[in-house]
């Protein structure tokens, strides 16, 4: 058998995005002999790290903590409201939106270690810069959704970029279009390397420790159907193509414990004409966020979802999973003009449908136009009058008498041109995973520690069940990156 290397690496990562660095850089800094594989070529490196938006949910106590991050004067810090987001507040954010289903261990190490998570990736050259598309104008006020403050400037594309140059800066070798096929034990059970399959054919890979940081199963059309259901099969991947279980099987066949919600994943509202997996040049643009501030009809005309449950972060990555559950897993959005001017830029990338009319609505969309304004006369109806609306906060305008409800943001679509974009669900990534400990050690069925085997990012499970707060993942995979590199090197960070 062809061997990459004679001399075993101290770690070898398997993955290529933001998780993935984050452990070999750590791994290098601490002292390590790393090596870096990556499925895909280099031209389309960086795993669904590069189509995300982001944002890095972190715990903070208010202003002064986000100046740590974002340079700013003072008149400027006096005109931001960015509230206090601590960590009973990112506690409770998670166990709300999983029904209390979150592994709380999980959950404490990631929100315990948020912020310094912050510091540390300034420190290896990230820039961040204040999130504009959900937060809201307010006279002189630019309020923020509590925890959704910063991301990275520039995006997933920056980020995969300024971690690509850290890892290269400091000579740690990448192989591209090197796939995990089997993780190799010895005669004690521990993992000693990984066979491969590269340009060549396959090969072993000597190492004492390995990183599986390569991502979720969403894009394995087999593995949607066998775990996610029938309606996911032709699902569009809003992410890479690159992320198809490879290291789910590979752990699994050697006893990994599989945990979380695996009938479960992130799943958002995208344009409907959006290609069957990401494009690079396209990154998150094919989302369609601002749901909030109108109406979602599906192809028969009819609301099916409470639109204003909560705020956008807090529900647009199971919305997804809604509009796929509608005829044809296809919904529309429709706005009047009180609020088209809330959407946020990445609308820009979609072709709306306008009319003066409702029914003249309905018909370029191929509706019924009697459905429609049945549906449209009802919510108008229901709709609240004399109460302001309020996007920046939870305004409590709710809807009376409707089902489903509207419980925020209930204004009556009664000024045109009426403006609408058609929309699909799109996977992102998927929940289920394997169970790890607080160091990031891979569990055996017994809850035993797999020696010499890791994992950090989407293929970890246990955090995320039915939705997700924003900028969550992003943070994970940075948590448990580090935690898994100095752990594997006999150095535990906590």
């Amino acid at each position: 058998m062809r061997r990459l290397a004679e001399r075993p690496y101290d770690v070898i990562v398997v993955g290529g995005g933001n998780a993935a660095l984050t452990a070999a850089l750590t791994a290098h800094d601490a002292g390590a002999r790393v090596i870096v594989l990556e499925k895909a070529p280099e031209a389309r490196r960086g795993g669904n790290s590069r189509f995300t938006g982001g944002v890095f949910r972190f715990a903070y106590e208010g202003i002064e903590d986000i100046r740590r991050l974002v340079a700013m004067t003072d008149d400027e810090a006096a005109h931001l409201d960015v509230g206090r987001y601590g960590p009973d507040d990112y506690f409770e954010s998670l166990m709300r939106l999983t029904g209390g289903q979150t592994d709380q261990e999980l959950a404490k190490i990631v929100i315990d270690l948020s912020l310094p998570m912050m510091d540390w990736l300034r420190q290896i050259g990230v820039t961040w810069e204040l999130v504009d598309h959900w937060a809201v104008r307010d006279g002189d006020m630019l309020r923020f959704g509590a925890g959704t403050v910063v991301r990275v400037k520039g995006k997933g594309v920056d980020l995969v970029r300024t971690l690509y140059e850290a890892v290269e800066r400091r000579g740690i070798p990448i192989r591209y279009e090197t796939k995990l096929v089997r993780l190799l034990q010895d005669d004690s059970a521990a993992v000693v390397g990984i066979l491969v399959k590269d340009r060549e054919g396959f090969a072993e890979l000597p190492g004492a420790a390995v990183v599986l940081a390569c991502g979720g199963f969403q894009a394995n059309p087999e593995m949607r159907v066998r775990y996610l259901g029938p309606k996911w099969n032709t699902v569009k991947v809003r992410g890479t193509a690159y992320d198809t279980g490879d290291g789910h099987v590979a752990a699994l066949t050697i006893g990994a414990q599989p945990y979380g919600h695996w009938a479960g994943c992130h799943a958002t509202p995208i344009d409907a004409d959006a290609p069957a997996v990401g494009k690079l040049e396209l990154t998150d643009k094919t989302n369609r966020l601002s749901y909030m501030y109108g109406i979602l009809v599906n192809m028969l005309g009819r609301r099916f979802v409470d639109e204003g449950e909560d705020f956008g972060s807090y529900t647009y990555a199971k919305m997804g999973d809604v509009i796929l559950s509608q005829p044809r897993g296809a919904a529309v959005q429709i706005y009047d003009q009180k609020t088209v001017h809330l959407l946020e830029e990445r609308y820009n990338t979609g072709a709306p449908v306008v009319a003066d009319t409702i029914e003249e609505l309905a018909e370029r969309l191929r509706f019924d136009p009697a459905a429609l304004q049945r549906t449209v006369e009802g919510f108008n109806a229901a709709c609240p009058r004399g109460k302001p609306f309020s996007p920046g906060v939870l305004d409590g305008l709710a809807t009376v008498g409707l089902e489903p409800p509207k419980s925020n943001w209930a204004l009556p679509l009664d000024q045109p041109p009426f403006v609408a974009y058609r929309v699909t669900g799109g996977i992102t990534f998927t929940f289920g995973g394997l169970k790890v400990n607080r160091h990031a050690q891979v569990l055996d069925t017994e809850d035993q520690p797999i020696p010499g085997l890791y994992a950090t990012g989407e293929i970890t499970g246990g955090l995320f069940y039915f939705n997700y707060p924003l900028g969550t993942g992003l943070m994970r995979g940075t948590v448990f990156g580090r935690l898994a590199a100095l752990h594997a090197l006999g150095k535990p960070l906590i």
